[in-house]
């Protein structure tokens, strides 16, 4: 028998994987076996596909498909590599945006700050050049906040869409403007500075997320979540315009401030955004 070559159980715990995922990815052609006995159809690997092996695993870990892992390792150029990396974090930068804005409207629904019923259920982005009702602005202003977060979702958004995402996130802010509290005109920025956070604009991001910042630490009537999410725009932001200290500062600022929510579900919702930053 081979030396090098070892049993499918501890070439799996030295990988890290399971016998079972060893097993599939044969069955998919991502990691075959150096050898498979003809008789017993016992699979064996050599120590030299270990590097591949834990390889697959760590990227596993990171939810990336089977088949881009296989295009990840079949290809020998690492700008490609990167490209295909940078597309499933778009994706998973799309879905963090999505339960963020659920968690969000959930939030909302269940401790009884909106309506569950409402006669106007479906986001849109019209606007009028008619004088408004402040009920005509609010609706607005939520319609085109939870709108916002139908397109910070996509992964593939078209150039036209991202406009149109952008203004989106500004006539938000701008309707509540017309009607709205300090703690609301800091929930509009925040979106904004999550929008340009989202499209790598290091510059407005920390404007938004700045105003965000002064306003909710000023507002009489902000909840406990709002300044620590303020502390969130800001160093998401200092991140994305390349200030990794300050960055680094606003993101301990927004840890400790988020230990003092009392809910826990409010924490959760910003520690999760946390958890996306650099280190």
């Amino acid at each position: 028998m081979d030396d090098d070559l070892l049993p499918i159980g501890r070439f799996a715990r030295l990988a890290g994987l399971t016998v079972g995922a060893l097993r599939h990815y044969d069955e998919v052609d991502l990691l075959r076996p150096a050898d498979t006995d003809a008789f017993t159809g016992y699979r064996r690997y050599r120590r030299g596909q270990l590097e591949t092996a834990r390889t697959i695993a760590r990227l596993r870990d990171l939810e990336v498909p089977l088949d881009e892992i296989a295009a990840v390792l079949s290809s020998a150029d690492p700008a490609e590599q990167r490209r295909r990396l940078a597309s499933h974090r778009a994706r998973v930068e799309a879905r963090t945006n999505r339960l963020h804005w659920t968690l969000h409207v959930l939030g909302r629904l269940s401790d009884g700050k909106e309506p569950i019923v409402t006669d106007n259920p479906t986001p849109t982005s019209q606007a009028t050049s008619v004088e408004l009702d402040a009920a005509t602005h609010r609706q607005l202003g939520v319609d085109l906040y939870n709108a916002t977060w139908t397109l910070l979702e996509k992964p593939d958004r078209t150039p036209a869409e991202t406009d149109e995402m952008i203004h989106r996130a500004h006539a938000s802010r701008w309707h509540w403007a017309r009607v709205g509290t300090p703690v609301n005109l800091a929930r509009g920025e925040w979106l904004c500075a999550r929008v340009y956070s989202t499209l790598g604009r290091g510059e407005p991001a920390l404007w938004h997320a700045r105003r965000c910042v002064e306003l909710g630490e000023v507002a009489a009537d902000r909840e406990s979540w709002d300044v620590p999410s303020a502390f969130e725009a800001m160093a998401r932001a200092s991140f994305v315009a390349g200030d990794a200290e300050a960055g680094r500062e606003w993101k301990a600022r927004a840890i400790d401030a988020v230990a003092a929510i009392p809910d826990a579900d409010d924490r959760e919702t910003i520690e999760q955004d946390l958890a996306t930053l650099p280190d």
